[in-house]
């Protein structure tokens, strides 16, 4: 109300405390939808309203609702398997969790101004999966060919992001799916797979 001046004029100054204190509410309040967030996945709480659902068109989804860079432009370049690619799963949350993991990465980038995101149908283990890999142009071959031996936990406590990576590897893993970094540089990418079904 006070931005809007209902109570009469403010100063520049003030206006620019009361935009800094208006973007701290934010930050705090998504912090701690967060940590419910967190809660519930952990705890077993959580609620997911899953049906049928296109993996791809979650990707693409994911990529459109990137939030911009306020320090420098980076590409983000989808190419997925031909036809549908249907999995069980909570469209909003696989959104969320997807934009997170690849904003983070994104983020992090700091050798080039292009993330690729690459998603292919391949066996692991024995099962039919989407193997999504998320990386520079100059590993994504290497990610989308990796093998367990190649990879480690992904690190879900990196600085800056608040809780959304560690909210988005546990939707991840209540849907069926895993989430890797390359064992060689932990924050050079990730593969995230999912089983078909």
């Amino acid at each position: 109300m006070l931005l809007k001046e209902r109570a009469g004029p403010i100063s520049e100054q003030q206006r620019r405390l009361l935009e800094e204190a208006e973007k701290s509410c934010s930050r705090l309040s998504a912090l701690l939808s967060e940590v419910s967030e967190l809660s519930g996945l952990e705890g077993g709480t959580a609620s997911f309203n899953r049906s049928r659902i296109d993996l791809r068109a979650i990707l693409r989804d994911s990529v459109r609702a990137l939030p911009e860079l306020p320090d420098r432009d980076v590409a983000v370049e989808l190419a997925t398997g031909s036809g549908e690619c249907t999995i069980d799963g909570d469209a909003v949350r696989l959104k969320t969790a997807l934009t997170a993991v690849i904003a983070a990465l994104r983020r992090e980038l700091v050798t080039s101004d292009r993330l690729l995101v690459h998603e292919r149908a391949r066996r692991h283990d024995g099962h039919d999966v989407s193997w999504i890999a998320v990386g520079e142009p100059e590993r994504i071959d290497s990610l989308s060919r990796a093998d367990g031996a190649s990879l480690t936990t992904f690190d879900e406590w990196r600085g800056g992001v608040g809780l959304s990576l560690a909210v988005a590897r546990r939707t991840i893993t209540a849907h069926g799916g895993l989430i890797w970094s390359p064992v060689e540089e932990s924050r050079a990418g990730a593969v995230i797979v999912f089983p078909r079904g």
